[in-house]
């Protein structure tokens, strides 16, 4: 009876490895991939037609070779992403296959964990996985629309195109974060000046002058008293707050993504009374340039509407989503629901009306898209410019205010004396 054959287990836990191939042109390629160990790298590679040069455990991560990391190198950015796709369809246009322009983006992109992610992308693509399955292992990366996108282009035949198309999304995506963005730093700047302003007068200017009207005698003006009360309180408070200050960010950045949360907060941001607008049209610009992208891509329409519901940014617009989706799968119009949600304007439901109805809805999109994007920076700018005169004199009056507060009993100093 034969002895049958034990297959020695394999780790669980697989390694990185470095490696250094000669191809079939005889060119030194190098590049890493992860496996139980040398061997396996070594059988992988010489599997794709590869020659190995050398094959070694990567440092990065062991022992004093850890790799130090600061904070924010681990994010990678839609600008980063915009970046590497515009670079991407560069190189796939011009002829590259899929590995070299992997290997090239993975060296030459400014973010480490983006160019980590490439070189496993890039593994994957080397065994025989389609580059959207390679993309779609890696959801804290690639957000689920540029995973789409790249599958229609691959089973379309027309990849560079679908590049070409999410890098303009991205480029218009990151433009449009960058206005507001830019019109939000005045006041948030000024508004972090008062508070330290304020903070600062309540711990250390105050107290003194506290001391002198007590040393003085007499009775303190109501404003007067109303200050040195806030000081006694800030410096008990003073810690309390700090610890707040850290922990809130921290605390909502946790939660600000449930459904609970969602539901309270997205629905109050569109009825502000000043940015309410602003948050709603940067809302429609987003929705209808990622539908109209996916559409152009030849994403299926239901599987587009819910991407783009869900990368809207807001509840609200999600929830107009779902209704279109049902809308579509019942055989009706996909713009008649969004006319019962508030958050559409007219305007929009009848483009996409028209669109529907000439067979152009992605470029009526794309035009929608185009509208509000001018609407977003002219609105901005107006806040910008509203708000700058009213941080002004809100950060003068506050000052001035405890400022007179803090003289008002040397007005009667002379009669406290006596």
């Amino acid at each position: 009876m034969a002895a049958a054959t034990r297959t020695p287990p394999r780790n669980s836990k697989l390694k990185t490895f470095d490696y250094a191939v000669r191809d079939r042109t005889g060119k030194l390629v190098k590049g890493s991939l992860e496996a139980n160990d040398a061997t396996a790298v070594v059988a992988r590679l010489r599997s794709q037609g590869m020659a190995p040069v050398s094959v070694q455990e990567s440092k990065v991560g062991r022992g004093l070779n850890v790799e130090i990391t600061m904070p924010g190198s681990t994010r990678v950015t839609l600008k980063d992403l915009a970046l590497m796709s515009r670079q991407f369809a560069t190189m796939v246009s011009s002829g590259l296959s899929l590995l070299k322009a992997l290997s090239i983006l993975a060296d030459q992109t400014a973010s480490r964990k983006l160019a980590s992610t490439l070189q496993h992308v890039r593994g994957e693509v080397e065994t025989g996985v389609s580059l959207s399955t390679a993309l779609a292992k890696h959801p804290g990366i690639f957000p689920p629309l540029m995973i789409n996108m790249v599958r229609a282009g691959e089973v379309g035949g027309f990849l560079d195109q679908v590049l070409v198309q999410l890098a303009e999304n991205f480029e218009a995506e990151v433009k449009l974060r960058a206005k507001v963005k830019s019109a939000m730093t005045y006041p948030v700047v000024v508004f972090v000046i008062a508070i330290a302003a304020v903070v600062g007068m309540l711990l250390f200017i105050v107290p003194i002058f506290a001391t002198m009207f007590t040393d003085l005698g007499g009775d303190l003006p109501l404003p007067t008293q109303i200050l040195v009360t806030l000081s006694a309180g800030m410096r008990v408070g003073a810690p309390v707050l700090a610890v707040l200050a850290v922990v809130v960010p921290l605390v909502w950045r946790r939660v600000k993504n449930r459904a609970a949360v969602r539901n309270v907060v997205e629905p109050l941001l569109l009825r502000a009374p000043i940015f309410g607008l602003l948050v709603q049209k940067i809302a429609l610009s987003r929705f209808s340039r990622n539908l109209g992208t996916m559409l152009r891509s030849g994403v299926p329409i239901l599987q587009s509407l819910e991407i783009v519901g869900s990368a809207s940014g807001n509840v609200v617009i999600e929830r107009a989503a779902s209704d279109v989706m049902e809308s579509v799968r019942q055989g009706r119009s996909l713009a008649a629901p969004l006319a019962e949600h508030k958050v559409f304007p007219p305007m929009v439901v009848q483009m996409m009306t028209v669109g529907e109805d000439t067979g152009a809805l992605d470029e009526m999109l794309h035009k929608i898209s185009d509208f509000y994007d001018q609407e977003v920076e002219a609105t901005t700018e107006a806040l910008t410019s509203l708000i700058e005169p009213l941080m002004i004199a809100f950060l003068g009056g506050i000052i001035g205010a405890m400022i007179i507060a803090m003289y008002m009993p040397i007005f009667g100093v002379f009669e406290l004396i006596q």
